[in-house]
């Protein structure tokens, strides 16, 4: 059986998805591209309370405010993932706040930014989108405090997202250190999901499954920064796995090398890849960052359209001390997150790959 239809939409509107052209943070510009539009951007003076920037294209914006507090600024938002207008409010919600959590830091607040064509939409489904958002954000314990709407083609919401971090306890996706381990908190294939939602060959079970995950809020986050032996932290989010990981390696120097039968993946997800039913963000990621990747004999067509598969309000990635996995891997726990596994480690850099994938 397949699900064709969402229960919170007006059966005389559009599917939400046939208005966009790509959905969740498979909108992202290609990495490629995005690196030939950012590399003529001129230096600007940077203030020393910054203490993260756009340097090395980490989850958000740090700006110390004193000894005790720093806080931390995001903004994300996008086109539909699916068609249900209340759980597209939801997904897009986590995972703006998500990067908040990637920081180390709690949110304290969000501003809705909602993009919308509202001769189309009728303005019930227009606000279910935002009751759907505004429900994630009373879960995270924040208002929504404002926020800017205007009349757009395609549907967008997402949030701009304030949290607060010790300055301390800022994990940055720049900071994993040579023999650290990486632990995924979420499994992959949200992206393929979507994909096949979008061409109704999604069952009941598989929205489910999708709704679970992207929904999960990556509260963990804060736990995380406050070990001793974690040292690096981001989300995979819209570049996927590898783009992430290279992120991680390049700012760190290093190379990461990911164990492929470690990674946790959602059910179903490798069939559907093997019956194509991918994102096409999937195949622009691995044109952007392809040829740093070291592939194992044998890694086929569905294992890369996986590891380039853009996830959408995914798992956070750790690098932390050896000593310090099981610890990770509680905290994990704690907070119900039972799928994360330890699937890597940061090995030297040097001439060739930054990412390294290894396949028993």
């Amino acid at each position: 059986m397949t699900l064709t239809t969402a229960p919170n939409r007006p059966a005389t509107e559009p599917r939400l998805t046939s208005l966009s052209h790509g959905g969740g943070c498979g909108c992202k510009v290609a990495p490629g591209v995005l690196s030939d539009i950012l590399k003529g951007m001129s230096a600007m003076p940077i203030p020393p309370e910054l203490l993260v920037g756009i340097e090395t294209s980490d989850d958000a914006a740090v700006y110390q405010l004193n000894h005790e507090q720093a806080l931390i600024a995001t903004t994300d938002f996008f086109m539909p993932i699916v068609d249900d207008p209340y759980d597209f409010g939801r997904i897009a919600a986590t995972n703006a706040i998500s990067d908040v959590y990637a920081m180390g830091g709690r949110p304290i607040l969000a501003l809705a930014l909602v993009g919308m064509p509202i001769n189309v939409l009728s303005t019930a489904t227009i606000g279910r989108i935002l009751e759907g958002g505004a429900s994630v954000c009373r879960a995270a314990g924040i208002p929504i405090a404002g926020g800017h709407t205007i009349d757009s083609v395609e549907p967008i919401y997402g949030l701009v997202a304030l949290g607060l971090v010790h300055p301390k306890r800022v994990k940055r996706n720049a900071d994993a250190r040579v023999g650290d381990r990486l632990v995924l908190g979420k499994p992959l294939g949200v992206g393929i999901l979507s994909a096949a939602l979008k061409k109704e060959k999604l069952d009941a079970a598989g929205y489910a499954q999708m709704l679970a995950v992207t929904t999960r809020l990556n509260t963990p986050g804060p736990d995380l920064a406050a070990l001793e032996g974690v040292h690096a932290m981001t989300d995979v989010t819209g570049f996927g796995l590898a783009g992430h990981a290279l992120e991680m390696a390049r700012g760190a120097g290093c190379t990461v090398a990911i164990d492929w039968d470690r990674v946790p993946l959602l059910a179903g997800v490798r069939d559907l890849a093997a019956q194509g039913l991918v994102t096409g963000a999937s195949g622009r990621n691995w044109t952007g960052y392809g040829q740093q990747v070291e592939l194992p004999a044998g890694f086929n067509s569905v294992d890369r359209a996986l590891l380039s598969d853009p996830q959408t309000s995914g798992g956070l990635l750790v690098a932390c001390a050896p000593e310090a996995v099981k610890q990770v891997l509680a905290v994990f726990a704690q907070h119900g997150f039972d799928e994360a596994a330890d699937i890597g480690e940061i090995t030297p850099g040097g001439p060739g790959a930054a990412l390294r994938m290894r396949q028993a």
